[in-house]
């Protein structure tokens, strides 16, 4: 089983740490705030009162068995930084790293976090987007200019097949999948689609294309 420790249980922490363990993720979290860990307590396998910026906690703690860490501490600067530090001291394998500003993100590359991620920016980014382009449910930017989206079928697209749509030779975007809506809440995702699929009300289309062709067929039908 995959282990995750996430160092900081505020709103990001605890969040992340209920989606792993909904996935079946094994996380120890650590935190200096006697409340949050016993609120947290009964969630995750582990939950440690404990200042990350000691090495000695997270080594008591078994921070050295994980094969991710999150630093989800956003407005202790100097605290991520120490807390990170420390995290590849003990080599674990991914070290993901929280960061309030780009500055603060910079220093957390330099000091070797993997990845950073800015929550409250690209937050505001997915918003703008979903404001921008209503239909559209959900964004995930890859490099290159491409993206994945999540697109609630336009009712010029009802009843049609997806070869009766031109989806590709009009837009220049690939379905990679049709999500049905079924009875009550369920739903069924068929997974690379053929041509002969059909859309129906309510469905959702997952795209993937270039980002001007995803945003010129977003307006399209917004």
């Amino acid at each position: 089983m995959q282990r995750v420790g996430i160092i900081g249980g505020g709103r990001f922490g605890s969040a992340l740490a209920n989606c792993l363990v909904q996935r079946g993720v094994e996380v120890l979290l650590l935190d200096r705030d006697r409340q949050i860990v016993q609120r947290l307590m009964n969630l995750v396998s582990k939950a440690v009162e404990g200042d990350a910026t000691e090495l000695e906690t997270l080594v008591e703690a078994g921070f050295e068995r994980c094969d991710t860490a999150v630093v989800a501490i956003g407005t202790d600067l100097e605290g991520s930084i120490l807390a990170t530090l420390n995290l590849k001291e003990l080599k674990i394998r991914k070290v993901i790293a929280k960061a309030a500003t780009d500055l603060h993100g910079r220093v957390l590359e330099r000091v070797g976090a993997d990845r950073i991620i800015y929550p409250d920016r690209d937050m505001a980014i997915r918003l703008a987007r979903s404001i921008a382009a209503p239909s559209i449910l959900d964004y995930i930017e890859l490099s290159g200019g491409a993206s994945i989206v999540e697109m609630k079928a336009p009712p010029e697209f009802i009843g049609k097949t997806l070869s009766e749509t031109r989806i590709r030779n009009v837009f220049g975007v690939h379905v990679l999948a049709l999500r049905h809506r079924g009875v009550g809440t369920e739903e069924e995702t068929t997974l690379a689609p053929s041509g002969s699929d059909t859309i129906s009300e309510g469905d959702t289309l997952v795209l993937f294309g270039p980002d001007d062709r995803i945003r010129a067929m977003s307006q399209t039908f917004s």
